[in-house]
């Protein structure tokens, strides 16, 4: 099965704005950027993927995809998540992948384990997911053709994207994995990823004193 992961990059510099007031705006950028790199390395090394594609309107974040091995796709100036990757998809689909997984730049801890393991589910099932610790986002959706379903980013995407394999009949397979729940999005979530760089692991990224009183 040849198999493409689709990392959709916001601005760099802008990213992480829910975290500012714990976070400098040169902090946010520091983490975007390293997590953006970790999941850039997994994908990109993973035995499974054929090949990586990064969608963004950030030049700066499209050039170290290149540097990293990634092909790249220029989104225009108005960036809207869901015709961005449509517009990833009907790329790749032309390379002639069989299935897509797409991945958000802010997974500071998904392993190739992680992949690998969605790739096997996606032999049996043709829509794989993976949400978030609220059970209300997509943190990953593997997609069997590409284009199977349509794409329902944002709040409430978990359901919608069911729903949606639901109607068309795909068979459906859940993933679960503690690395794949955390996302980067609030102060709750900062502080559960230092709790795991305290473990000893992931030294390659970056950990902040956040201020007094932060929760």
């Amino acid at each position: 099965m040849s198999l493409w992961a689709i990392i959709p990059v916001k601005p760099l510099k802008n990213a992480k704005s829910r975290l500012s007031p714990i976070l400098q705006p040169d902090q946010r950028y520091e983490l975007a950027l390293a997590m953006f790199r970790h999941v850039l390395s997994v994908t990109t090394t993973a035995q499974l993927v054929s090949g990586v594609l990064v969608i963004s309107r950030d030049t700066k974040a499209l050039a170290i995809a290149r540097e990293m091995g990634a092909k790249t796709l220029q989104e225009g100036a108005i960036s809207n998540l869901n015709p961005a990757l449509l517009r990833a998809t009907a790329v790749v689909k032309s390379w002639r992948a069989d299935a897509i997984l797409i991945l958000p730049a802010d997974l500071p801890f998904i392993s190739a384990d992680d992949i690998g393991a969605m790739i096997r589910l996606a032999q049996e099932h043709s829509i794989v997911i993976a949400t978030d610790r609220e059970r209300d986002g997509t943190n990953a959706l593997l997609v069997r053709p590409p284009g199977a379903i349509e794409y329902e980013y944002g709040r409430g995407s978990y359901e919608r994207h069911l729903q949606n394999a639901g109607r068309a009949g795909l068979p459906v397979a859940l993933y679960e994995s503690d690395r794949m729940t955390l996302d980067i999005d609030v102060p709750d979530d900062l502080n559960d990823y230092h709790k795991i760089l305290a473990r000893g692991r992931f030294r390659h990224l970056p950990s902040f004193r956040l201020a007094c009183g932060a929760n």
